[in-house]
């Protein structure tokens, strides 16, 4: 499981905890969340912004 971040406000996408509020119970994966979802807090960025700090430019897990 990962954490995803908006590289705007820096909130926190993380596997484990889902996002409920959003519709996305504990343990929804990221690659299930739709791709034109926003960042609930800012708005400004889509899911394809978001950043996961632990993937290293090589692609791989840290």
């Amino acid at each position: 499981m990962a954490v995803y971040r908006c590289p705007v406000c820096d909130y926190a996408y993380d596997e484990v905890a889902g996002a409920p509020r959003e519709g996305f119970p504990p343990g929804t994966p990221w690659s299930t969340v739709p791709d034109d979802w926003c960042c609930p807090d800012c708005g400004v960025r889509e899911k394809l912004d978001f950043e996961n700090p632990s993937i290293t430019a090589a692609g791989r897990e840290r």
